[in-house]
């Protein structure tokens, strides 16, 4: 089955809104099997939207369309579905006693416009929507399935999760069985040569999904008979594991913080960061995995060098010779921080983020990072880019495989 998706609303193709929910949905549809053949968005002018549900019909079993069914007068999808499909407009009784009960609990008055909204395609089947008034409808039109949904993301979700990938999952017979492995600290391509090698001898489909130092590997395979194809690409995803080594840290929905937490709990020890460049957003990343304050004790974000000497006890000296992007200070920021935060390891990080502030000797997108115990500590200074953002969360990746590369070492 292939699908098209079509999105609708001018503050999408004036750049106001992002559409997220396209790439919800289609990683929602890989997951049952199911391609997209395209996307298109669409501005609320009722000639464009009947053009690209014409569009979307000639190339699709599935078309799924997201906006225009709020009751403003902007939001017109109901009426283009209906000239589209040539069918009327009836009174949605059921639709109109929930709004009524939903208003009334929050003290809201219904309007005209919201009566309106009640209003529609005779065609449809009606899914109901527990998270806003506008419910989704499904129409099975010419050998095509229709579906349309509010474009509020949490709405889409809702229905999509609860009545539209329910229905669609029943009526088809292809499996896709899916297995996502992931890497940190190599390169895409030192990847492709270890992996793909492997690969020739398993009969699986393999996606490199890139980002800020970490790179995912998706090996699928699709089918009719669910338990040959799981053993196939369970079998392709050891050999590749086996190949890939010590930058494998996970699988599926695993994140590189939560990988560094289970570490550090199955070692019973406890952390603690110094941050300068990342100003806490180190410390978020660890601190976004629940449970993480079974291994977390906090952190200083010593931003200012006057912060590092007063609260970290980092010389003044050493700032003046080596510079506050130095390995030797973030040793000294180490070394301060355990000796003020009751932990057995800690990261230290002092970079250069940008856009401003680099020399000929220590440009834009220097960071020196420093992890370990007392005593026993790994320092690195890497060079990354220079956009500012992209520094702070690749310092901070970084960092976070720096420790666990220390972790499984010691």
């Amino acid at each position: 089955m292939k699908a098209t998706l079509l999105t609708v609303g001018d503050e999408l193709l004036i750049g106001q809104v992002v559409d997220t929910n396209s790439a919800w949905i289609g990683q929602a549809l890989y997951d049952i099997g199911i391609q997209v053949a395209r996307i298109e968005s669409l501005p609320d002018r009722h000639l464009e939207i009947r053009a690209g549900l014409e569009r979307a019909s000639e190339h699709s079993d599935l078309v799924l369309m997201t906006g225009g069914l709020g009751p403003t007068k902007d939001d017109i999808t109901k009426q283009v579905l209906c000239d589209f499909m040539k069918c009327g407009m009836v009174f949605s009784d059921s639709t109109y006693n929930r709004i009524q009960r939903l208003f009334a609990k929050r003290n809201i008055k219904l309007t005209d416009a919201h009566r309106d909204q009640c209003m529609m395609p005779e065609k449809a089947h009606l899914l109901i929507n527990q998270m806003g008034t506008a419910p989704g409808m499904w129409f099975e039109y010419e050998d095509t399935i229709f579906v349309s949904m509010p474009g509020v993301p949490h709405e889409m979700k809702y229905l999509m999760t609860h009545e539209v990938l329910p229905r669609l999952t029943a009526s088809s017979t292809q499996v896709l069985v899916k297995r996502t492995v992931r890497t940190v600290g190599i390169p895409e391509s030192s990847l492709a040569e270890l992996v793909e090698p492997i690969l020739d001898q398993h009969q699986v489909g393999i996606a490199y999904l890139p980002s800020r130092g970490q790179v995912r590997i998706r090996l699928y395979k699709n089918g009719l008979l669910r338990e040959q194809i799981q053993n196939e690409v369970d079998t392709a995803v050891v050999a590749v594991v086996a190949a890939i080594g010590e930058p494998f840290y996970g699988y599926d929905d695993d994140t590189l913080e939560y990988a560094v937490g289970q570490l550090l709990k199955e070692k019973g020890l406890q952390l603690a960061t110094a941050e300068s460049c990342t100003g806490g957003y180190l410390s978020h990343q660890i601190t976004s995995v629940a449970g993480s304050s079974s291994y977390f004790k906090g952190g200083v974000i010593a931003y200012a060098n006057e912060v590092k000497s007063e609260h970290l006890g980092v010389a003044p000296d050493l700032i003046a010779s080596h510079g506050a992007v130095s390995t030797q200070v973030t040793e000294a920021m180490v070394e301060g921080l355990l000796a003020s935060i009751p932990a057995d390891l800690g990261i230290a990080i002092s970079g250069i983020a940008g856009p401003g502030g680099g020399t000929e000797e220590k440009p834009v997108g220097t960071v020196c990072i420093t992890v370990g115990a007392l005593g026993d500590t790994h320092s690195e200074q890497i060079l990354i880019g220079k956009n500012r953002l992209l520094n702070i969360q690749y310092a901070a990746t970084y960092a976070l495989n720096m420790l666990r590369k220390f972790l499984l070492e010691h």
